[in-house]
């Protein structure tokens, strides 16, 4: 398996965690806070940002590191409340 072909996979399954979370919580089966939203939201952005970084796209890059501090904080904050 070649480099680009390893990373486009890495990128295609970040693209479809994001998207499964984005669904998920578009049709109210999980909640904003959930663990299981922010983990989708964490390992999706951080394969994209593999993708991205190894593609140079350093302004989706910095979206996903962004996404990624976001669901961070999410995390925390969700387990201080519980």
């Amino acid at each position: 398996m070649t480099n680009n072909l390893l990373i486009d996979i890495i990128g295609w399954l970040g693209a479809v965690l994001l998207l499964t979370a984005y669904f998920l919580i578009s049709s109210n089966r999980i909640k904003g806070a959930s663990k299981s939203y922010q983990i989708l939201n964490l390992i999706g952005s951080g394969a994209l940002i593999v993708n991205s970084a190894f593609y140079r796209a350093f302004p989706s890059a910095f979206v996903n590191v962004i996404w990624i501090g976001i669901a961070l904080y999410s995390l925390f904050v969700f387990k201080q409340q519980h």
